[in-house]
């Protein structure tokens, strides 16, 4: 239980650092199969299942309570670093999934695939504006709704190797408003803050109940394509993957430009390099 839990701190760290994959982190730990399986299979297989998937999610919750204070302070104190990392994880990411496709013919489908999802994360950047339009957390049904929403998608693309749920959610406006709703119910736990407590639990209930909605949801899907058409999948994960330095740019753009200077640029290069080497350590 204590492997699995560690195991599942290291997913969790995934999935909370926008560009590194937690599908990938499965993979690599040789229990993506399974995991998928148990999802799929737990009311069947509940005992068994419910067995291997709770560890792993204790470790996941224990990774995104921790880091969620550490993320928030790299994001405002260093802006261009931090997003420049971010941006080589994802980079660093590209040849682990181009093994799987390199070798075979390239097909009109597998253009069409990529393409498609290529347009699909850099038109969800265009359309929902500059990073610096944040998403409203106020309580209210319709911020409920969007939360759920938003839950939903970070969990479906979370279980996907190569493409990172937490970029999705930076794409979209949600990171940081779910980060800062994390660190921000914490703290008003350990300070006994009812109004806070109420606010935070107010955003994080449907964002969880998203979550859980995406993963049973999506994960029979991926099964299935993954055995049927894994070519056509790979392809447009590729898509995914290079429209999201673009997308990542654009919905941060006003931040970035404001912290330009030599010093954050040649730094930024330097953590740039240092994303790619990670993404490529952790995908071997």
């Amino acid at each position: 239980m204590i492997k699995n839990i560690l195991k599942g701190i290291v997913i969790g760290l995934a999935n909370i650092v926008p560009g590194v994959s937690g599908g990938t982190m499965m993979v690599s730990m040789g229990i993506y199969d399974k995991l998928i399986h148990c999802i799929t299979h737990l009311f069947k297989e509940f005992k068994e299942s419910f067995k291997f998937v709770l560890p792993i999610g204790i470790g996941m919750l224990i990774a995104v309570v921790g880091s969620s204070f550490g993320i928030s302070w790299l994001f405002e104190s260093l802006p261009i670093q931090a997003n420049l990392l971010f941006i080589g994880l994802i980079i660093g990411s590209l040849p682990i999934i181009w093994k799987n496709i390199k070798g075979n013919k390239v097909k009109p489908g597998h253009m069409v695939a990529f393409l498609a999802f290529f347009v699909l994360v850099a038109g969800l950047a265009l359309v929902s504006g500059d990073g610096s339009n944040t998403v409203d957390t106020g309580l209210g049904i319709v911020t409920m709704i969007k939360f759920l929403l938003a839950g939903l998608v970070a969990a479906a693309t979370m279980i996907i190797p190569g493409v990172s749920g937490s970029m999705v959610l930076m794409i979209l406006g949600f990171y940081e408003p779910v980060l800062n709703t994390v660190k921000g119910t914490v703290e008003a736990l350990v300070a006994l803050d009812g109004a806070g407590i109420a606010q935070g639990f107010g955003i994080l209930i449907p964002f969880m109940i998203g979550v859980v909605i995406g993963i049973f949801g999506v994960a029979k899907l991926v099964e299935i394509v993954f055995q049927k058409a894994p070519l056509y999948a790979y392809w447009a994960i590729v898509g995914l993957i290079v429209a999201s330095p673009i997308a990542i740019i654009l919905k941060n753009a006003s931040v970035l430009q404001g912290a330009l200077n030599v010093v954050n640029v040649l730094t930024g290069i330097v953590t740039l390099a240092v994303g790619y080497v990670i993404a490529r350590k952790l995908g071997e």
